[in-house]
């Protein structure tokens, strides 16, 4: 009931009344129940809103569509005499009309209904009482009752209580995740069990959930390019219509086989093959957890034939620890080595900095502020300690400032982080971060899927790149890679004619994620840079849905050739011979043209529930 009330809302109130008083006219126009003039007034009415449209294309917008090959059929109806044939033909188009854009509001509604809504009261806990409080009224910092079955209505951190909750609107995982104190929970996700007290953390307006619908909405004014297309073709079309269909006129002087021309050789179709296609993917892929921000990167994505991956916290879980420290300056004990690392890492947000703190703090150590500190991109860190320069990264970082490395052991797992003190090295930190599960299965899908080159880029040294990407099954990598390498590697693959999609944790790869055809930023709910730099976010970490989003790209552009090919080609060709032909006439012609709009509409908006295959 739900589906069909958006059918019969008040939004097309008047587009219903025009259709039951023109079909109403012609019923008693047939009967010889009321005059001519009256059935003529019928039409004006029912003609005025087309005919409104129609000059408001023309105008403003330079184009021609339906409304005026409609507008212009109607009028020569009244001109040639045929006024029950013109009659029949309006209401028909009424209709052919009012399915299609019910249609689009349909589409445009189930973003919502798939992706859930928010609730409009929370229970807040306040001076020790329960208040139930309009979402509008909450303030940051309000600490929000939520029980088992209830959704959350805020972005916020869990301060007491434990429980399951559903967080498929916003990853597309339907397996509940556990909530303990000091979790992150989101609004428009689900509580299952337990009952959880969270203290709100971002207003209303800028909770995940309604940055989520607001990309997805915004999502429908970026055109895809085959859109474009099809309108440029359909306004190269429009003139060699009219010169046809007076051509045929000139020749036959027959006004009920023009106005049945007309109707054939309208490109409705055209306008609604793409952007009803584009409104289902997104949907399809919103519930998924995957966020494309417009049709113009859904056919992107189906375009690319190489893709480039991150490795740290993409490729790889993107929480290393440390496996050992080996001290190479015997003055010094494993404890003073951690201490002076936690200190120059202390302000650092990289991964690998995060495995050394929590190191330290698994040892229980404290570690003093740094009274200097400078972070030096794809290299490491530098801080003033305790009076001493300390320096702390990869090994190029050493070798630049000039500082020799003695002999260390090797192990092709783990990275090795060197720690040097007034230009002397005091031991090394070997860090190892594991292979991201699935890795291995989405790559050989990828490839499958047609994508030809799959590339790792790291600014790992180049025995760690070497392992990782033996592990996982890529052939091709590159080690020891500044952010601005990360660049000129893909304007390199660019300019040799390869469509490249970039997939990174997007923040550090902002830049090359911009660079990219497509840049696919993994994992990161409630990451504001994520969202702006990427084309595409995943809001899992879950390489599998790489390969998710580009099935689901694929099958769009499948569906939006089916709609041209069959709802527009096949049926406007058989329907203008037909015409030609003189089997059909105005009405047949006007009653057949609502096939190749519903044919539409059904294949479009099937991509919300049909299985889409990897």
């Amino acid at each position: 009931m739900k589906k069909a009330s958006v059918f019969f809302s008040r939004t097309f109130l008047w587009e219903i009344i025009r259709i039951i008083t023109v079909g109403t006219a012609c019923l008693l126009f047939f009967w010889e129940m009321i005059p001519l003039p009256v059935l003529l007034g019928a039409m004006a009415f029912g003609l005025y809103a087309l005919l409104k449209t129609a000059l408001n294309d023309l105008v403003k917008e330079r184009k021609v569509g339906t409304e005026t090959f409609i507008t212009i059929a109607v009028i020569i109806s009244v001109v040639g005499a045929e006024y029950l044939a013109g009659a029949v033909v309006l209401m028909i188009i009424l209709i052919a009309e009012y399915i299609a854009s019910a249609s689009g509001e349909r589409a445009r509604a189930s973003i919502k209904e798939l992706i859930g809504s928010v609730p409009k009261t929370a229970m807040v806990k306040k001076d020790g009482q329960v208040v139930n409080t309009g979402i509008d009224d909450l303030k940051v910092g309000d600490v929000i009752l939520v029980r088992a079955g209830e959704k959350i209505p805020v972005d916020g951190k869990v301060v007491s209580g434990s429980g399951s909750v559903n967080q498929a609107p916003i990853t597309g995982e339907s397996r509940p995740e556990e909530k303990t104190p000091g979790s992150e929970a989101f609004a428009g996700t689900i509580l299952e069990l337990g009952a959880l007290d969270i203290e709100m953390t971002r207003p209303g307006n800028d909770t995940v959930f309604s940055r989520i619908i607001s990309l997805v909405e915004e999502a429908e004014s970026r055109q895809a390019p085959i859109e474009k297309y099809t309108d440029k073709v359909a306004s190269y079309l429009i003139p060699v219509v009219f010169i046809f269909v007076l051509a045929v006129y000139i020749i036959t002087r027959d006004v009920k086989l023009i106005i049945a021309l007309l109707i054939f050789t309208s490109p409705a179709e055209l306008g609604l093959a793409t952007p009803l296609v584009t409104i289902a993917a997104i949907a399809r892929a919103a519930r998924e957890g995957i966020l494309i921000k417009g049709g113009l990167y859904l056919e992107e994505l189906a375009k690319i034939d190489t893709i480039v991956f991150d490795k740290t916290g993409t490729l790889t879980a993107g929480s290393p620890a440390v496996n050992k420290v080996e001290i190479i300056e015997d003055t010094k004990n494993e404890a003073e080595l951690v201490r002076l690392a936690a200190a120059a890492d202390r302000r650092s947000s990289h991964p690998l900095a995060k495995a050394i703190l929590n190191y330290a703090e698994s040892l229980s150590l404290e570690y003093p502020e740094p009274s200097s500190f400078e972070v030096i991109k794809g290299r490491g860190v530098k801080a003033d300690i305790e009076q001493q320069i300390i320096l702390l990264g990869n090994k190029a970082f050493m070798v630049e400032n000039g500082i020799s490395i003695p002999a260390t052991r090797v192990n092709l797992a783990d990275t090795a982080i060197y720690l040097a003190a007034d230009r002397k090295i005091l031991g090394v930190f070997y860090i190892a971060d594991s292979i991201r599960k699935g890795a291995a299965n989405m790559l050989r899908e990828l490839k499958i899927a047609g994508i030809n080159k799959v590339i790792m880029l790291t600014g790992d040294n180049q025995e760690t790149a070497k392992h990782v990407s033996e592990q996982i099954g890529i052939s091709d990598y590159r080690a020891n890679l500044l952010p601005e390498d990360k660049i000129s590697t893909i304007k390199e693959l660019q300019a040799s004619g390869a469509k490249v999609a970039m997939v990174g944790d997007g923040i550090n790869d902002a830049p090359a994620l911009v660079q990219a055809n497509i840049g696919i930023a993994m994992g990161i709910m409630g990451t504001e840079a994520a969202m702006e730099a990427a084309d595409i976010v995943l809001m899992e970490d879950k390489l599998e849905k790489v390969a998710r989003a580009r099935a689901i790209s694929k099958k769009a552009f499948r569906t939006i050739r089916e709609n041209i090919f069959v709802g527009v080609g096949v049926v406007h060709v058989i329907g203008i011979t037909l015409v030609l032909l003189k089997i059909l006439g105005p009405v047949q012609a006007a009653a057949i043209h609502l096939l190749p709009d519903t044919l539409v509409f059904i294949n479009s908006i099937k991509l919300l529930k049909v299985k889409i295959r990897d």
